[in-house]
């Protein structure tokens, strides 16, 4: 009986990103990093502003406002409102999806 273990799935950091600039494109590690930095701070200030972020051949980035609801306790049954919020929402662009669907999983030890 075979033993079909899927390897962890690794996470891409801010740091890591950086890393990959500095040593595809060349900048020095500061402005790699600071690069990396500002496209984020960027994004997340238009966010805070309320307008959308369009990335193109990635995906979309947009602003919701959920109106209150009412939810319940699971373990009491009474009814609790759930306050009116602001949601961040993506949406991976037809490109993006299609890559990741044709994409395989990288081995464990898997090396560029």
């Amino acid at each position: 009986m075979g033993n079909t273990m899927l390897a962890e799935p690794r996470t891409l950091t801010k740091a890591e990103l950086a890393e990959l600039l500095f040593e595809r494109v060349g900048l020095n590690k500061r402005e790699a990093k600071d690069i990396v930095d500002t496209f984020f701070e960027e994004i997340r200030d238009a966010l805070a502003r309320g307008d959308s972020v369009k990335l193109s051949g990635f995906g979309n980035f947009q602003v919701r406002d959920k109106p209150p609801r009412p939810g319940r306790n699971p373990k009491t049954g009474e009814t609790i409102p759930i306050a009116a919020r602001r949601v961040v929402t993506f949406h991976a662009s037809q490109k993006l999806k299609s890559v990741v669907e044709q994409a395989t999983p990288a081995a464990p030890d898997a090396v560029e």
